[in-house]
């Protein structure tokens, strides 16, 4: 006997073996065992989720001749017949071969005659969104009125191709995708029954790779038991068989591209390429694992974020370290780059040069211009400049220490015992105007980033002795606004009043000071800025 695949040898028989359709299943018995039934169904839904299984079993239940709680009995002549194809009452017809309006006058000609046994006949139209314009209009008026003894099932993948009048003549139920967990379950069956030994990680991976399709899965399993024939079908097995990467690749390579390791990051691709690996799932895959690593980062509450994950303990703990690395702006210009790639590796020639640009990207902000690169090449610029700074002064001299033109201070051998100091008294306005007057040399003792920013700032008196610093853009306000950067304004400031000065930063798009007391910095200093070359 010729070997039969695995979704045709175990395509179910009744209602009860369907898995993941329970809305629909119960619907349609319920209609059966109630002689409610309808002249027209239409069934949409994704590949491999049980539409065609379901409506032979519909039409087999139908002209049963002793059905059970709405399922057929599966041993009357009807129901052998339907099972064995060679029903004249129950007709399959492939609409993506036979979309042309002779083949529904044909059926139109064909409803006339009463079904030889049984009660009904029962049309099963596959993929019925194909038909033609013609071929609708044709169907239209024998579906509006059949006889009452036949009912047509229309399958399609695309019901928004489907005419609104025919549409609106038939009982329509949405198939959904299946569940990772229900598939898993299904396949654990399964290979029992087959007497094959797996471990249920390997198919896990496999159901989550079916993307919700029943009928995939089975074929992805039984691709991986063909391969390893009278072995055990381990994780690795299936990763190997589907030219999937394992989640540990995805987060050395995450961690490598965040220390912007681009020599590491290259050699793991290598490795990939090496291995076979297919890069078109790797895409796919590792912006999945960076969509985990977004949820996990953006949840209030990572609990409840957990389940809905659905990784191994020790993957979520790999990824709640990451998550504590990485920046959420960070992780959303990383998904829009393996976006983008996802959409063009599928048809590219050359697969691995396009994963290695866009890892070169990851690793490199400078190469983009776009907005949401602006805080990732600030923050290289800075870790930069905190390295070099902790080189030159042995990490005695923090990044804001530059005074004096550029010169880093002398460090002491030994830090001084600081004494209790009195409370730094506030500012007061006339302290506000000294600061602006002194703007120039105040800037070249800050951090050159913060220059960069303050350069086409305004300065506003406020009152009270606080100072309004107006950034021109809504980035230098969000950068001028982070604590340490007010820290070291306000410190710098310190030095040279000797008075604590409160410091407001807001933008010139949405000042809510408005024009009074701005004060143009370029106007008072009467120079340009100059930077320090380092």
């Amino acid at each position: 006997m010729s070997y039969m695949a695995l979704y045709r040898k175990f395509r179910p028989t009744e209602f009860g073996d369907v898995k993941g359709q329970d809305h629909i299943v119960t619907t349609l018995k319920n209609q059966i065992m109630a002689e409610r039934i309808g002249h027209a169904y239409l069934f949409c839904g994704t590949r491999g989720t049980g539409k065609t299984t379901i409506a032979k079993i519909f039409a087999r239940a139908v002209n049963c001749e002793h059905p059970v709680d709405g399922n057929p009995c599966g041993t009357c002549a009807a129901c052998r017949s339907i099972a064995a194809g060679t029903s004249m009452n129950v007709i399959e017809i492939d609409a993506a071969s036979n979309n042309g309006v002779d083949n529904i006058r044909q059926i139109r000609e064909e409803v006339e005659y009463s079904p030889t046994e049984g009660k009904y006949k029962v049309y099963i139209i596959d993929e019925v969104h194909m038909l033609s314009i013609g071929a609708f209009n044709a169907l239209l008026k024998t579906l509006e009125e059949p006889p009452s003894y036949v009912i047509f099932i229309l399958a399609t993948t695309e019901a928004h191709k489907i005419p609104v009048t025919i549409l609106s003549r038939c009982q329509r139920y949405d198939f959904r995708r299946i569940t990772a967990d229900t598939i898993t379950a299904r396949l654990q069956e399964l290979t029992e029954k087959e007497g094959v030994q797996t471990e249920e990680k390997a198919l896990r991976y496999i159901a989550k790779a079916a993307d919700g399709s029943m009928r995939d899965a089975l074929s992805l399993l039984d691709q991986c038991i063909a391969f390893y024939l009278n072995q055990e079908l381990t994780y690795d097995h299936v990763l190997d068989v589907l030219g999937a990467v394992d989640t540990e690749v995805y987060s050395r390579l995450l961690r490598l591209t965040l220390e912007r390791n681009l020599t590491g990051v290259m050699g793991e691709i290598e490795e990939l390429v090496v291995q076979g690996r297919e890069l078109g799932q790797f895409v796919t895959d590792f912006t999945w694992y960076l969509r985990n690593l977004l949820l996990l980062k953006s949840s209030e509450n990572m609990e409840d974020v957990e389940e809905v994950l659905d990784v191994s303990s020790e993957n979520l703990r790999r990824l709640k370290e990451e998550a504590l690395q990485i920046e959420t702006d960070t992780l959303m210009r990383y998904i829009r780059i393996f976006s983008e790639l996802g959409g063009q590796i599928r048809y590219a020639s050359q697969k691995r040069v396009l994963v290695e640009v866009a890892f070169i990207k990851l690793c490199r902000p400078a190469m983009e211009n776009r907005a949401d690169v602006i805080l990732d090449r600030i923050r290289v610029l800075e870790e930069e400049f905190e390295q070099k700074l902790g080189e030159l002064a042995s990490g005695a001299i923090s990044y804001g220490g530059w005074q004096n033109g550029g010169e880093a201070p002398a460090t002491q051998a030994e830090p001084q015992k600081q004494e209790p100091q009195a409370p730094t008294p506030k500012s007061l306005p006339e302290d506000v105007q000294n600061v602006v007057k002194n703007w120039h040399n105040l800037l070249n003792r800050l951090h050159p980033l913060l220059r960069v920013y303050l350069k086409d700032a305004r300065l506003k008196a406020l009152g009270d002795g606080r100072l309004g610093i107006i950034a021109a853009t809504p980035t230098g306000e969000a950068f001028l606004n982070e604590g340490k950067h007010l820290a070291e304004i306000r410190q710098v400031i310190l030095q040279e009043t000797g008075k604590d000065m409160e410091i407001q930063v807001a933008c010139m798009e949405n000042d809510p000071h408005g024009d009074v007391g701005a004060i143009d910095i370029e106007q008072v200093i009467h120079t340009d800025i100059e930077y320090e070359e380092e």
